[in-house]
């Protein structure tokens, strides 16, 4: 079979076999993970609407994941980033067509319709799209764009309806941008989770952001849990975390200087200090587990299934960091990203079934995850 596979037989054997029991005893409350809609239910319905959160609460769901920016009014709505080209039909709206502007975003010049140059009113004209082209289109053109307040209020209906609680895992997109441009979030979320009588370190609300400094700051106004998120830009074919400019650090770090990266914050003493403002820390699945390509004679990798193509199939699972247990350590819970269940996405080791991947990282011990098709997550757990 394939080569140098024996360093993770322990991880992926015992993985595959592992079961719910052993999970809970490795979280670090020992109680089972939390299953996180990511974006909504994005492996069935269009990003960021309310029929996809709603989706995903009917499949199962413990939290539901609206990233926030801000509208010209500074109105928190549901969007994945500033950026609306992607993910809505905006384009084919003549009406915006002098919209689209460039803007350096995190360093970067972005050639989009942005957010922030739209009011609510205008934003609610625009309707969602499926922005990945190899899932299901039929649902194009449909839906609205939500505020971050209908969000809240469908959690809130959904909880007293289904009678468990669906609790809110916004994330502050782009925080240092939105603050240059006079649209600072923070103080905007905290406001609305106030409103909401969810205040303490018990609400069902989670914070989330690829920056430090917004963390810092909101850890100053709200007791609700905050959870620092860890970016890379790639696995190279050794399965080791590629960093680059912008997802090599935080923004923040870029704009005070900070030399250090990610990759840093996963230390043990990168680890200790996210502890001093954090609750969780939420690392790209690669930190925890990645795969390796195996390559031939040739120099290029080996098309492992045979398909013709080099995607995560093509990949054999390295053995798995300490990153989970080191965070543990740290007092931080651990919650990963993205899981999707499109084959191309699996690594070799899991034959394409998306419950392998699942129940390889809850026998790690992660304390919750972010995933496209919860259902498949749920069923896992």
């Amino acid at each position: 079979m394939i080569s140098g596979q024996s360093l993770l037989a322990s991880v992926a054997l015992a993985a595959l076999a592992a079961t719910p029991g052993l999970a809970q005893m490795k979280t670090l409350d020992g109680k089972p993970p939390i299953i996180i809609g990511h974006r909504g239910a994005p492996g069935y319905l269009p990003d960021h609407t309310l029929e996809g959160y709603r989706k995903a609460i009917e499949l199962g769901v413990d939290f539901i994941e609206p990233d926030l920016v801000a509208t010209k009014d500074g109105v928190l709505i549901a969007r994945h980033e500033p950026m609306l080209g992607g993910t809505t039909d905006v384009a084919t709206k003549p009406e915006f067509a002098n919209r689209k502007r460039k803007v350096k975003v995190d360093g970067v010049e972005t050639e989009d319709f942005f957010a922030f140059d739209f009011t609510l009113a205008e934003i609610k004209t625009l309707r969602a799209v499926q922005p990945l082209k190899e899932r299901d289109q039929a649902h194009n053109g449909k839906f609205q764009i939500p505020t971050f307040q209908e969000v809240i209020d469908l959690a809130k209906a959904e909880s007293a309806r289904t009678g468990r609680t669906i609790g809110v895992y916004p994330e502050t997109k782009h925080p240092t941008l939105h603050a240059a441009l006079g649209l600072p979030l923070e103080d905007r979320l905290v406001e609305q989770l106030k409103a909401a009588g969810w205040t303490e370190k018990n609400a069902p609300v989670i914070i989330q952001s690829f920056e430090t400094a917004n963390l810092k700051y909101l850890r100053g106004k709200t007791n609700v849990r905050l959870v620092q998120l860890v970016d890379a830009d790639d696995v190279d074919k050794d399965g080791k975390v590629v960093l680059a400019a912008p997802y090599d650090r935080p923004y923040d770090f870029v704009v005070t200087g900070d030399k250090r990266t990610f990759a840093d914050l996963v230390t043990p003493e990168g680890l200790k200090e996210i502890r001093t403002y954090a609750d969780g820390v939420g690392p790209w699945k690669v930190y925890i587990l990645a795969g390796r390509q195996e390559i031939g004679a040739d120099g290029k990798p080996k098309d492992l299934n045979g398909d013709g193509k080099i995607d995560e199939q093509d990949r054999v699972l390295n053995p798995a960091t300490d990153v989970v247990k080191n965070a543990h350590a740290a007092g931080l819970f651990v919650h990963t990203w993205t899981f999707r269940s499109e084959p191309r996405r699996l690594a070799s080791n899991f034959k394409g079934d998306p419950a392998a991947e699942y129940k390889t990282f809850f026998a790690l011990g992660v304390d919750g995850l972010f995933s496209d098709h919860p259902d498949h997550a749920v069923k896992a757990r």
